[in-house]
């Protein structure tokens, strides 16, 4: 079917589309990978860079509830 007469359509157009979205979650998939989810999990730093404990949270908490 030539592109000029599939787009004449509009419920033709929608079908099309809708294969083409059909076909790319097909291909790629819904969900990600839970492998590639953990190995991206870093800790926690600030903006020197230095890694956040619980007790730069705790100092923080406190900060914020006196207010």
């Amino acid at each position: 079917m030539p592109y000029a007469k599939l787009f004449r359509s509009r419920w033709a157009a929608l079908l099309w589309a809708g294969g083409i979205l059909w076909s790319a979650v097909e291909f790629v998939g819904v969900t990600p990978d839970k492998q590639a989810v953990a190995a991206n999990a870093t800790t926690d730093t600030d903006v020197t860079g230095t890694a956040v404990d619980a007790n730069d949270l705790a100092v923080l908490a406190n900060a914020i509830s006196e207010k």
